[in-house]
């Protein structure tokens, strides 16, 4: 199981962990990774800054930056990069999943196969 943070989206990570609010177990502060159904496209990412991880999430370090993967997730996300572009257009995280078959247009949402549960319409 492999997702791989840029330098950019490292940064910006470790920069909302830092800032979040104390919780009394900072040593296991990190970012949790999953696929939750919805988005236009059946699936969308979430990002959740965290120090309570789940018993079943798979914990990897990034750099600085501690990951806690969704179990059930997994499959849906391994191999991701993830970045962080700033533009005038366009400021966020960007997700380069090989497992997606599609993607919506606001790169949140995605589409693996015919698994993917129905997608609602982009608010």
């Amino acid at each position: 199981m492999t997702i791989t943070l840029t330098e950019k989206a490292e940064f910006r990570l470790r920069a909302f962990v830092r800032g979040s609010a104390p919780e009394t177990n900072d040593a296991n502060k990190g970012v949790r990774i999953s696929a939750k159904d919805g988005g236009c496209n059946g699936y969308e990412y979430g990002i959740d800054i965290t120090s309570k991880p789940q018993p079943d999430d798979l914990a990897i370090q990034q750099g600085s930056v501690l990951l806690y993967i969704d179990a059930k997730s997994m499959p849906l996300l391994d191999g991701m990069v993830i970045d962080f572009v700033e533009g005038v257009m366009e400021s966020g995280f960007k997700f380069t999943n090989p497992n997606a078959t599609d993607t919506c247009g606001c790169g949140k949402s995605f589409k693996t196969g015919d698994c993917t549960p129905p997608g609602v319409p982009c608010s």
